[in-house]
């Protein structure tokens, strides 16, 4: 029996959560889990320190326009939310899913932050093409893709996006695989996320990779750091 995890190449396979007309308790459990599970690995810190950094080179005297991509319930959001409320700062916030049930539960996680809103819009709709915003986020959303999408969508986000993009994905590895077997226990994941959640670590990336997409689409000023829980933080500045 083979026990090796193959990580050489991204996997092909897809997720459950890629059917756009998925609906349910299983969905929604599934989410609020990922949501759980990236709060307690520390997750949304990463993308709110890129976005603080982006943040940091201009005047704060400003509404900033944060659109988060794939924002499943929303949780994202509302961090950014509390962190702009904590630091006298004015965000208006759109998080994107192509999922209408998912948008409508963020809905309703959110009810209480005027400054969040939804579209339930795949982004490779040609009306996402007019959507503009200060930052562009992606958390754990761009892993979905394949990489000739990937090379569409993140040129399309450079452009639309005024100060840069902030991407948090996962590092594709075999030992954050095996890890993640013992989270799906600890958590006690129902069937989705547990398979998702393996796929996803699959369909993650290398640095190697990301370097290689960083050149070829010529981006000026760019960074990549591995942060905890097998994370790469990706911050593409357009200052």
């Amino acid at each position: 029996m083979n026990f090796r995890v193959p990580t050489k190449y991204r996997t092909t396979s897809t997720e459950i959560m890629d059917d756009f007309s998925l609906e349910g308790e299983e969905l929604r459990e599934a989410l609020d889990k990922i949501a759980s599970i990236n709060q307690f690995l520390g997750g949304n810190k990463v993308t709110l320190d890129g976005v603080k950094q982006l943040l940091g080179a201009i005047s704060l005297n400003e509404t900033i326009t944060i659109v988060d991509i794939g924002c499943g319930n929303g949780d994202m959001l509302r961090t950014l939310a509390q962190y702009a409320e904590k630091s006298g700062l004015v965000f208006e916030l759109i998080g994107i899913d192509a999922n209408g049930f998912t948008v409508n539960h963020a809905q309703q996680l959110s009810a209480e932050y005027e400054n969040i809103s939804f579209r339930c819009e795949d982004i490779f709709d040609a009306s996402f093409q007019e959507v503009k915003a200060d930052l562009i986020l992606c958390t754990l959303t761009l892993h979905h893709f394949k990489t000739e999408e990937i090379e569409y969508l993140l040129p399309l986000f450079y452009r639309n996006s005024r100060l840069g993009i902030v991407i948090n994905d996962l590092q594709r590895s075999g030992l954050a695989y095996r890890l993640f077997q013992l989270l799906c226990v600890v958590f006690r994941l129902n069937t989705m996320s547990r398979e998702d959640g393996l796929t996803s670590i699959l369909r993650g990336f290398t640095k190697e990779e990301l370097i290689r997409f960083s050149n070829q689409m010529n981006f000026n000023k760019w960074s990549i750091r591995w942060r905890w829980a097998f994370r790469y933080q990706w911050i593409i500045s357009k200052l």
